[in-house]
């Protein structure tokens, strides 16, 4: 496993692991206010695979107050990491909710560099709410942090899948434990996730699964829209597991991903199955 950093304009810096392997490339994205670390587990399960997990800027180890939070910049900071560290090669491209947004505009942006795209509780229609932005970003200011250990984190944030894995991401200070984003960079993200991309939904012609959890924060309408306007899609609705199901549905969604992925299927076969 290597650790490295992409450098990208306006002085921000890419953290992005390496876990090696002679396999087909998987990049894979985290969600919001995650980070590479939640999707290890899923990592690990791909043995034999090129693994790049790259911590979204904002996120993680990356630049924590980048002023760029278009999705034009996520999407860069994906392409550059690929172009330095697996330069002429194509990759299947794995996000989970707003991890699984840019991996889509990526396939989009850069279908040369793509091999196959997997969204995991991920969507393009966005949210015409701009209250729901807003609640997100009031619900990560409202933190009581610095949490003096891993107990009071607990206590504060509660028993969802996500916890865990906010609560190993937490950062260690004088003052106690901190995250690792900023709340208002949070609301600003989520915010350019919710504009609508169908013009580059249904302009993608990269293979591409789209997986849901049984309960995910996408309701019927949501899952049959995103396939009604392009059928060539192939999705799987899993029968167990919530928005955070790479957590709390791991064998299942493990099982979908393996069955997907190039090594196990060529992406003329997968075709055919659609």
């Amino acid at each position: 496993m290597i650790d490295c950093a992409v450098q990208r304009p306006g002085g921000v810096s890419i953290a992005v692991t390496d876990l090696g392997g002679d396999g087909p490339v998987v990049v894979l994205l985290h969600g919001l206010a995650g980070s590479s670390r939640e999707l290890l587990p899923t990592a690990h399960a791909l043995r034999g695979y090129r693994l790049l997990l790259v911590d979204q800027r904002g996120h993680g180890a990356s630049t924590r107050l980048p002023d760029d939070l278009s999705r034009a910049a996520f999407v860069g900071d994906v392409v550059t990491a690929m172009e330095e560290l697996v330069p002429g090669r194509r990759a299947t491209f794995v996000g989970q909710s707003m991890g699984a947004h840019t991996a889509f505009l990526a396939a989009s942006a850069r279908p040369d560099l793509v091999e196959g795209l997997v969204m995991l509780e991920g969507h393009v229609a966005g949210n015409a709410d701009p209250g729901e932005a807003a609640g997100l970003g009031r619900y990560f200011a409202s933190w009581p942090v610095p949490f003096a250990n891993e107990t009071a984190a607990r206590e504060f944030l509660g028993p969802d899948a996500i916890v865990d894995a906010w609560v190993a991401d937490l950062e260690p200070t004088v003052d106690g434990l901190v995250p690792r984003f900023d709340a208002a960079v949070m609301q600003r993200t989520i915010e350019a996730v919710h504009e609508p991309r169908w013009d580059e939904w249904e302009a993608l012609r990269v293979p591409t699964l789209a997986v849901f959890a049984k309960h995910g924060m996408f309701s019927d309408a949501d899952k049959e829209e995103l396939i009604r306007r392009r059928p060539e899609t192939h999705r799987v609705d899993l029968v167990g597991g919530s928005h955070d199901a790479h957590l709390d549905a791991f064998d299942e969604w493990i099982h979908v991903l393996r069955r997907w992925l190039p090594c196990e299927q060529s992406s003329a076969s997968r075709a055919s199955d659609r």
